[in-house]
């Protein structure tokens, strides 16, 4: 130090003196505060000695790879994904896969127990790499089209039904053709091998695009909501008759259940919305109700249940989800479905809930009249289906999808899917914890849709910290580009994009997807006594002391495998 620069240190307050140490008293204060109203704050609290250790190493490999991984000189390797790229933790998701899956930290989180996925919706959940060829490989599926698929705006555009028939139909020219006749079944296999583009190749690759959102489409944020929500629905059109033939739907969901158990998920609800078209094998006429499909699903978890690989697998539960933009009619007609399911398969429906685009509506606000006659109609028939809403999944601050957030939580809501808008909201947030409502967080979602530019624009650290309890979910993980069904990728963009959440962070809202999962019926006021108090009985408490009993010994094992000698 310089005479100077003595001099001048000389005239400033010393880190001794009392202003200073007042300061900094007040500074801490404020900081352990604040601490106390996170929602963690009590899963950080009751942490055990070895779970603490793990915390700070994974603390310290995460400031390692901060400087080591995500730095600009790697950004020559991206260089060819996006024009001026800048390589930080958090970034987008489309962008920074390949590299966080090379990553220490992503071991460690794809280790971890994730306890519950509570959002994500069945036909976006298995990878479409697989799904495809699976579908290719399938005897007598056949493929057609609402059009010619001989130009570009066909390709990107047209509508595709998949179907199986028993006998080969060959008609006069191929769907390639400008003179195929629309409507028209081809044998799917032949058909992949006339691709004009490549042959079989080159069909897995357009099918593979009409299936899922691409890199562009992902970081395009420049194109708005409604444009990505355009290409989002058309790919739930290609993707609805890929797996409602019985052979295709056992193998999509034993692909499924391999995924999310490798992925450290034990058990998940999913959405459900998919029209009357399922076909038993060798069968060319749809099933007149949902009764063969749910006997399907249930048949696959046992079977899986019962295979070394599944073994402490806990099952899956359907919320079933109405289309809110169907036509009225149509959506009461989906609720007597939803009924009558619930009353053949009542372990396996655990709720209801309206799904679709918030921004396009109709608003739930619109559809009370419908919803307090599914109300009356359960309790009529004595039957537990709570409401699991979508709600606040937009950009609009007082808009009326905005508003939908007041609806659901008047409504009885349990949980919110997304919740996206509610930081607006202060008494939202209050109210949202004063019910014990949890909110179904799908960051990775909600950057791809262009709510927000990476994880680390997203709202979800704002709900944290005034204390709401949050999940993390993945939403429609196979359309998003994640391939795989698991949550792994959530996990660690929350980990790296966030400072002050680390490990245990992640503990805190893996174990809150636990306490909040419907494993079983429950009456409102059974619900509030799982979800509110600490020590909970049933099958609940007995979830919760599992996954606690994972935690430990995934946390011992970070200590063992990544601990300083």
């Amino acid at each position: 130090m310089s005479l100077a620069d003595e001099k001048r240190d000389a005239l400033l307050p010393q880190v001794d003196d009392l202003v200073m140490k007042q300061y900094t008293a007040e500074r801490n204060s404020l900081l352990l505060e604040e601490a106390k109203r996170r929602s963690d704050a009590l899963f950080r609290e009751k942490l055990s000695p070895i779970a603490r250790q793990a915390c700070d190493i994974v603390d310290r490999i995460r400031e390692e790879e901060k400087k080591t991984v995500w730095t600009p000189e790697v950004e020559e390797t991206l260089a060819h994904q996006a024009e001026n790229t800048t390589i930080y933790p958090g970034m987008m998701f489309s962008l920074s896969k390949k590299l966080m899956e090379s990553t220490r930290l992503w071991k460690i989180v794809r280790r971890m127990p994730k306890g519950a996925l509570l959002h994500a919706h069945l036909d976006a959940m298995v990878d479409f790499t697989f799904l495809i060829d699976v579908l290719l490989r399938e005897p007598g599926i056949h493929i057609s089209s609402d059009r010619p698929l001989s130009d570009a705006k066909a390709f990107e555009g047209a509508a595709i039904l998949f179907r199986f028939r028993k006998v080969d139909q060959t008609p006069l020219c191929s769907i390639w053709s400008k003179d195929y006749e629309p409507g028209t079944l081809v044998l799917l296999a032949r058909t992949a091998e006339m691709y004009p583009n490549g042959g079989r190749s080159g069909f897995i690759k357009w099918l593979y695009s009409r299936c899922t959102l691409s890199q562009t489409d992902a970081v395009a944020q420049h194109h708005g909501v409604d444009a990505i929500w355009q290409k989002f629905q058309s790919c739930f059109n290609v993707v609805d008759s890929m797996i409602h033939y019985e052979p295709i739907f056992r193998t999509f969901l034993r692909r499924l259940l391999r995924l999310l158990k490798t992925d450290g998920l034990n058990y998940a609800e999913v959405r459900f919305s998919w029209a009357l078209d399922y076909y038993r094998k060798d069968c060319e006429t749809p099933e007149q109700d949902y009764t063969t499909m749910m006997d399907t699903i249930e048949e696959e978890v046992k079977d899986f249940q019962n295979t070394e690989e599944g073994r402490g697998f806990w099952g899956i539960r359907i919320i079933w989800a109405s289309l809110r933009f169907m036509p009225r009619q149509s959506i009461l007609q989906n609720m007597q479905h939803c009924l009558a399911t619930k009353l053949t398969h009542p372990h396996l429906i655990a709720g209801y809930d309206l799904v679709g685009q918030e921004d396009l509506g109709p608003p739930s606000e619109s559809l009370l009249r419908e919803l307090f006659w599914f109300r009356n109609q359960c309790n009529k028939s004595g039957l537990i289906l709570p409401y699991f809403f979508h709600a606040g999944e937009c950009l609009g601050s007082g808009s009326e999808a905005d508003n939908n957030l007041y609806d659901v939580i008047l409504l009885g809501t349990r949980r919110i899917g997304h919740g996206f808008s509610l930081y607006k909201h202060p008494l939202l947030i209050q109210m949202v914890k004063e019910r014990n409502i949890l909110i179904e967080s799908c960051p990775i979602s909600n950057e791809v849709l262009r709510l927000c530019g990476s994880v680390m624009s997203h709202p979800l650290p704002a709900l944290l910290a005034n204390g709401v309890p949050c999940s993390l979910c993945n939403d429609d993980p196979a359309m998003l580009g994640h391939d795989t069904a698991g949550t792994t990728h959530e996990f660690w963009q929350a980990l790296q994009g966030w400072e002050n959440l680390g490990l245990a962070g992640l503990g805190s809202l893996a174990e809150n997807s636990v306490r909040w999962s419907a494993f079983e019926d429950q009456t409102d006021d059974e619900w509030q006594n799982g979800v509110s108090n600490i020590a909970v009985g049933g099958l609940k408490g007995l979830r919760l002391r599992e996954w606690a009993s994972d935690w430990e010994r995934f946390c011992e094992w970070v200590v063992e495998d990544y601990g300083e000698s």
